[in-house]
This record gives structure tokens, C-alpha cells and sequence, in this order.
């Protein structure tokens, strides 16, 4: 896979009736690194993690991602660069979950899958551990098990950027280590992941590039050791943070 030119965002901005929900900003997500967006709730992350995806539109501002306006970039051609998946997925009750991994593969085929999207969907079931039950029912299926299969839909769409909001929900600690390697593998590859991110040690641990936010502004980034510091922690949750260090990452440790 080719790395390519990474995500530029220049004056984006959003609002909801009237309230700002993210103050205008400018910011460059580097292509083949892992970069996760922390920050206490209602800071902003899901909303410009929809943005950079086209779920949601902007007041003011524009996206490039690998060189394309996502404003003006057919949806089409947008599902062949960039993957997204948010918090909220939906469940069909009589969709199995093979059927579910295999929509990830709309925009290469449009329905009609050959070889290359059955593999595909094949190698995503096997990575996420669904292969024993890719042919039971959505509604069958516990919440981190769900959580699995939309997880294996994005990935199934080969993208050479994935965005994904708080895809730890609903995942127990083996699962969301295993997603973490998974996107790991991903950046090794070439590829290039937006993670928005509540646990700050699997930040710590696994990207390369963190961005913290606060009241709908970027506050800081750079690598894990720059952002990840007691006091820049402490004043993001406000809260006391004590930070250590293990295998030469930060170690986040909540203040007793």
C-alpha cells in the first residue's frame, strides 16, 4: 500500500443552532501514522471526525484528504479513500453478519462481489474473529460482538484512511487490544488511521500522533510522550493525572 498525502483541514468549523460546537481550525493528520483524538466529553472529537468524513456538514472551512476536496469529491470516489465508522451503528434484525461485513465492499463492486471482495470479506471476518459466526443474525449477537462485525465492515472496505469514533465501546480488553494491533498491522502497511479514543493508555501505547481537544479547540499534538504529560493531562480533564512511563511510552495513572 502507498502512503499517501495525509488529511489537511483548514478554518473548519461547525455549529448547532446557533452554538458552537467546533471553533474554527486548522490541522494536518499526518498520512501512515496512527493519530488519536482524545479529550473529555462534548470536546469535539466526534463532530470532526464526522466532518473530515462528509457525515456532517461544515459552517465554514475545508477538508483535503490525500488531496481531495471532500466537499466536492463524489461520494463514490470519497468510499475508496476513506472508511468511517462512528458510535452509533445500526442493526438489522434479519442481516447476518457476513452480509453486514460484505456491504464494506460497496464501492469497489456495487453489489455485484467477485473473488476479490469475497477474499476480502473473508480476510476481515478472520481478523476480527467473526469466521465461527459470520452466519448468525445481527440481533443474535452480544454488544462487543456487534461492535466486531461493524469494525470488520470498515475494514472490509480497504481504505487507505480509516476513521473510527470510539471504536473501543462495547469491546472487552483482548478485543480492543486486538483491534489496536489490527490497525497497527494497518499503519505498517501504509495505511492511515483517525481514532477518536476515551482510554488514554491504548493512545499511549499504540499511536503516533496525539491530538487533544477541549470545548470544541485543538489544545495540543504532537507524539504521545509531548501531549501525554501530567500537567497538559490534568488541565485537558481537569482533573489530577499522574503520568510514569513503561517500555518507553507514557503510563497514565489516575490520581487515588
Amino acid at each position: 500500500m502507498t502512503i499517501h498525502q495525509g488529511i489537511e483541514i483548514s478554518g473548519l468549523s461547525h455549529a448547532v443552532r446557533g452554538a458552537e460546537i467546533l471553533a474554527p481550525t486548522n490541522l494536518k493528520l499526518p498520512a501512515g501514522r496512527i493519530t488519536a483524538l482524545i479529550g473529555p466529553n462534548g470536546a469535539g472529537k466526534s463532530t470532526l471526525s464526522r466532518l473530515i468524513a462528509r457525515i456532517e456538514p461544515p459552517v465554514t472551512g475545508r477538508v483535503l484528504v490525500n488531496g481531495l476536496d471532500v466537499a466536492t469529491t463524489s461520494t463514490d470516489r470519497l468510499a475508496r479513500e476513506l472508511a468511517f465508522l462512528g458510535q452509533h451503528s445500526w442493526l438489522a434484525s434479519r442481516l447476518r453478519v457476513r452480509e453486514l461485513v460484505a456491504f464494506g465492499r460497496w464501492p469497489h463492486c456495487k453489489g455485484r462481489p467477485g473473488p476479490a471482495d469475497r477474499a476480502a470479506v473473508d480476510r476481515a471476518l478472520a481478523e476480527f474473529g467473526l469466521l465461527p459466526i459470520a452466519g448468525r443474525f445481527l440481533d443474535t449477537l452480544s454488544g462487543g460482538q456487534a461492535q466486531r462485525a461493524h469494525l470488520a465492515m470498515t475494514a472490509a472496505q480497504e481504505t487507505p484512511w480509516l476513521i473510527l469514533d470510539e471504536p473501543l465501546n462495547n469491546l472487552d480488553l483482548a478485543h480492543a487490544r486486538a483491534l489496536m494491533a489490527h490497525l497497527a498491522r494497518l499503519r505498517d502497511g501504509g495505511g492511515s488511521i483517525l481514532v477518536v479514543l476515551h482510554d488514554l493508555n491504548f493512545a499511549a501505547g499504540w499511536a503516533d500522533h496525539v491530538v487533544a481537544m477541549k470545548d470544541g479547540r485543538i489544545v495540543a499534538e504532537g507524539t504521545p510522550a509531548d501531549v501525554l504529560t501530567a500537567p497538559a493531562l490534568s488541565s485537558l480533564y481537569e482533573t489530577e493525572i499522574c503520568v510514569g512511563e513503561h517500555q518507553g511510552r507514557p503510563l497514565v495513572l489516575h490520581h487515588l
